[in-house]
């Protein structure tokens, strides 16, 4: 197990480039990463402000890229890295798209649908068992989390 985690560090740590892409964007800090037999497929990064679209989140991105490399929306067998435990939207596509294993940094207490707010991974899916994995890299996530809301604060406040 001790060499699953040393893997799981590592594609989050490539998840948090994303998300530091995300924050260089003045987007919401969030990464993601789609991994399948060690291979990545898709990396993404938040784009809602840029695409003007409340569904660009960096999973959903990231699926789609993997969807169009793989020439299949049934993602069997990969595991997505994110900085940010998935909300409720994402984590319906991440189940749809049968993804194998979710692995998550900080953990999103507004919005988080792996037990910060809602769990919708213990309500027992008729087609699709998802495995998840949450607090990898957590306070790295959430650090470029709280500095991005802290200067979007400072940047209000002098407005």
């Amino acid at each position: 197990m001790e060499n699953l985690k040393q893997v799981d560090e590592s594609f989050m740590k490539m998840a948090l480039e994303e998300a530091k892409k995300a924050f260089e964007c003045h987007e919401v800090p969030v990464g993601a990463v789609l991994v399948k037999e060690g291979v990545v497929l898709a990396r993404a990064y938040n784009q809602v402000e840029f695409l003007q679209d409340a569904s660009a989140h960096a999973e959903l991105l990231c699926l789609k890229q993997a969807s169009l490399i793989l020439n299949n929306w049934r993602l069997v067998g990969c595991t997505l890295y994110t900085t940010l435990e998935p909300c409720s939207m994402c984590l319906g596509a991440i189940l749809l798209a049968r993804v194998e294993r979710l692995v998550w940094g900080a953990p999103d207490r507004r919005h988080g649908a792996c037990g910060s707010l809602v769990n919708l991974l213990s309500i027992k899916h008729p087609t699709h068992h998802l495995k998840g994995e949450g607090n990898i890299l957590e306070e790295s996530s959430s650090r470029l989390l709280k500095e991005f809301f802290q200067l979007q604060r400072k940047l209000h406040a002098r407005k």
